[in-house]
């Protein structure tokens, strides 16, 4: 019995501690949520997650109605490092307001946006949750770690054209988009908790401060929901918005999902309803693997190893 439980600490630390890529074997998508994952997509790999939607609004003070629909799509692309990922993100809406003086039509592009996203800090870089083979209840117990979160840093620019119907100026502008975002894996891996706090449209008349925290549950390999949180202040446009939804996975690089969100005020209160698909290309993608410490894990295998003989 002795030395079969040396022969297994042997084996443990013989095992090389592994780091992998970003890149995942399922895909991994930003919808149907708004915010944005702290984790690229993985160099090389391109990614187009896009969905339609259906808007309707009533103004409690100024009595009109809004009825839309719109279409969103974003592009994430994998290039140069591993950690940085170029983001394009658009979004194009029609609406027609029914006022009791009116009746107005508008539809452009409500969002353009370029940027880039960079992970600065992984919490399972160099790190292995250590394994007691003597012990049950020490590798179940609550793992400290898990409260680090990965942390990212987005830069962008708001490309508006002029006579934008969505945008406070008649005139084009470009503008500043600045965001900082966490990633915490809770529990055994199946909760996901993630934060953004954004500056948008910084240097204009009316900049914006967000935030949008999002949980999500994944419930099996193909089924995930999530519930979320977002916050707008500006003195162009503040709400608070809650959201949920469902995402099923077809196959590792496929998925498709389904959302619905209200406003938590009347001026306006909106509701909007969506479906998407979101589809990676990663036939380029070379894995990325690292090995850390790996003279210190072959002395310690050495060191076990010759303990094992003399028992």
């Amino acid at each position: 019995m002795f030395k079969i439980k040396n022969l297994v600490l042997v084996i443990i630390f013989i095992i090389p501690n592994i780091h992998y890529g970003q890149h995942t074997d399922q895909i991994n998508s930003n919808r149907p949520g708004e915010t944005m994952s702290a984790f690229s997509v993985g160099k090389s790999v391109f990614q187009v997650e896009s969905g339609f939607y259906g808007i309707q609004e009533h103004h409690s003070i100024l009595n009109y109605d809004a009825n839309g629909f719109g279409l969103d799509m974003t592009l994430r692309w994998g290039l140069f490092l591993e950690k940085l990922e170029m983001i394009a993100d658009f979004k194009y809406q029609c609406e027609k307001f029914n006022s009791p003086m009116s009746s107005i039509d508008k539809s452009a592009m409500k969002k353009t946006v370029f940027g880039a996203k960079y992970l600065i800090y992984d919490p399972f870089k160099n790190y292995e949750k250590k394994i007691d083979v003597y012990s049950w209840k020490a590798n179940h117990s609550f793992n400290w770690h898990q409260l680090i979160p990965a942390v990212s840093a987005f830069a962008g620019a708001n490309l508006t054209f002029s006579n934008n119907p969505y945008y406070f100026s008649p005139k084009a502008a470009v503008s500043p988009k600045v965001m900082l975002i966490t990633q915490n894996h809770l529990g055994d891996g199946s909760w996901v908790f993630v934060t953004n706090i954004i500056a948008d449209y910084i240097g204009t008349q009316y900049p914006s401060y967000d935030y949008v925290v999002t949980l999500t549950k994944g419930f099996n390999r193909n089924w995930s929901g999530f519930i979320e949180d977002q916050g707008l202040k500006s003195d162009f446009y503040s709400d608070a918005i809650v959201r949920g939804g469902a995402a099923y996975l077809i196959s590792n690089d496929m998925q498709i999902d389904a959302s619905i969100s209200s406003s938590l005020k009347t001026t306006p209160s909106i509701l909007h309803g969506g479906i998407g698909f979101s589809w990676r290309y990663d036939a380029n993608y070379k894995e990325v693997r690292m090995n850390i410490d790996a003279g210190d894990s072959d002395k310690k295998a050495n060191k076990k190893a010759k303990k094992t003989k003399k028992g």
